[in-house]
């Protein structure tokens, strides 16, 4: 298959196509939607069809990265032209084990979420899936971008198609938890920008005093103790937030809750892995004096131990199923955040797995909630109770898919989990025991939610004649199973490819300036 691909020049073109694929189609669907009426029955079906099948053939393009980067170990398919020369930034873009599977998760999840929103999503439609596509583009650019200013840009245009997504599609709260959104990402966006400005300032030509925001100028640069220690915190800051880790998950449960199923998807599924992305790329590599002062990675490391527990405990009060998944992604995040820090290459690679694993999961997880929601117009659980006997197909994914996130082992989410356990306990062994009791905690809120949707007596009448799964929900779910099992059962083609970037990034900050550093004035 290498060779095969070899011959039709595939790394040269196959990054920019990806780029390219969902703007095509986002601009077809704007000219169908300025020639007629995107509510129309059939004008909307057709809309559909083609945003399914844009990222269809995205998918199809990509999927050939995985046989292109068998051997894990560099960059691969890079492509760096001029962009804006007077300011010094380039399209520069790039793939190493940890984009490769950003971008193979992004390119598999997006025409799902088109299929999940299929009938829940009536008004709109082509403004909706324009939205869906454009944002295809920003995440994936956000993973491939090896400029700085290109990879601000990409963060920033990702940000806007998901904020009307929640504020147009979404629930009764929907604005409120729009504006929270938006304005929690901007704060830290804005603070971003500023770091990213002096990194290019203090890389650029001293001849011709052009900036240069390229990822290898910015690794070259070795910055002073109190310069990093403030470029970290805005950098921090901004992928804190998009995790979102304690205590920065605020706007979490709103988002996820009012957003429609697809919008819901895409953010627990692929957008909270922009936040520990960027510190697997950007802050660590970067930074690695401030990333690893005894007492900011301590500090992480506890707030990370403290959202694994906090979302377990919190999600196990919720009446709501969709705000209990929710505040599952929280807990979750937690232990990605425990396996960067702690810094080994099992638990970077556990981490990297995690939050592969909780994509595929978690997604899962919002589709079905959806798919429950469309029939009976409830999320919470006290709606439900013993419809294993009516809609069985239902229940065997829903079953499923819970014991992939309570991490059992066969499935998905065991791998990751068990290899940030074992890597972080060689360095934090304390903290890793207080961790593991997390998973005791998201089998109890995970299960007791199960018993209570499918398991208990059928006592409501609304119950009785609910519709079990059509073919395009089972269709939706099928690639989904098959990851979980897949994974579960045979991880190892998955870990090779990530194995080198896992082993560079612990060298590298390893190699980096180490111990406590003088804090800069006024500053406790």
């Amino acid at each position: 298959m290498s060779q095969l691909l070899d011959s039709i020049g595939y790394q040269s073109w196959v990054l920019p196509a990806l780029l390219i694929i969902p703007l095509v189609g986002a601009g077809v669907l704007l000219a169908l939607a300025v020639r007629g009426n995107g509510d129309e029955a059939g004008p909307a079906r057709t809309a559909r069809m083609i945003a399914f099948f844009t990222l269809l053939a995205e998918f199809i393009v990509s999927i050939g990265l995985w046989w292109s980067f068998e051997s894990g170990s560099g960059w691969h398919a890079s492509v760096n032209i001029p962009w804006i020369p007077t300011w010094g930034v380039r399209f520069s873009i790039g793939l190493d084990g940890f984009a490769l599977m950003m971008v193979l998760l992004t390119t598999f999840l997006m025409p799902l979420t088109v299929l999940g929103g299929w009938t829940s999503v009536r008004t709109k439609v082509h403004s909706y899936l324009i939205l869906l596509l454009v944002m295809t583009t920003g995440m994936l650019g956000v993973f491939l971008a090896r400029d700085l200013f290109l990879f601000y840009v990409m963060w920033e245009v990702m940000l806007v198609p998901m904020y009307f997504i929640i504020g147009i599609w979404g629930g009764e709260r929907r604005i409120y938890a729009s504006l929270k959104f938006f304005i929690y990402t901007m704060v830290g966006s804005i603070l971003m920008l500023v770091g990213i400005i002096y990194i290019g300032i203090q890389a650029g030509s001293p001849i011709t005093g052009a900036p240069d925001f390229s990822y290898a100028a910015a690794l070259g640069q070795s910055f002073s103790p109190a310069a990093s220690f403030w470029l970290f915190g805005a950098f921090f800051l901004a992928f804190a937030v998009k995790v979102p880790m304690f205590p920065f998950h605020t706007w979490l449960p709103d988002a996820h809750v009012e957003a429609p199923t697809a919008g819901s998807v895409i953010l627990a599924s692929i957008m909270l892995k922009m936040g520990t992305f960027g510190f697997l790329r950007f802050a660590l590599p970067l930074f690695p004096g401030a990333a690893m002062d005894p007492t900011v990675r301590a500090i992480i490391l506890i707030l990370a131990v403290i959202a694994i527990i906090y979302g377990a405990l919190v999600a196990l009060v919720q009446p709501d199923f969709k705000k209990l998944v929710a505040y599952s992604s929280v807990s979750h995040m937690g232990f990605v955040m425990l396996g960067i820090f702690a810094l080994t290459v099992e638990s970077v690679q556990g981490a990297l797995m995690v939050m592969i694993n909780h994509g595929i999961s978690t997604g899962a997880l919002f589709f079905l909630v959806g798919m429950i929601y469309e029939r009976r117009h409830s999320r919470l659980i006290d709606s439900y109770g013993g419809i294993a006997r009516v809609v069985p197909m239902f229940a065997a994914a829903l079953t499923l898919v819970a014991l992939s996130s309570i991490a059992l082992p066969g499935t998905n989410g065991f791998v990751g989990e068990f290899l940030v356990l074992i890597g972080a306990f060689k360095t934090f062994p304390v903290l890793t025991a207080i961790a593991a009791t997390g998973v005791i905690f998201a089998a109890a809120y995970m299960l007791w939610a199960l018993q209570r949707i499918l398991f208990n007596k059928l006592d409501k009448d609304e119950n009785r004649h609910l519709p079990d799964l059509n073919w395009r929900e089972i269709g939706l779910l099928t690639p989904l199973i098959a990851a979980i099992i897949w994974i579960g059962v045979y991880p190892a083609p998955v870990l090779r490819r990530m194995e080198s970037a896992a082993h560079d990034l612990v060298q590298r900050v390893e190699r980096g300036p180490q111990g406590r550093f003088p804090r800069p004035e006024g500053l406790p």
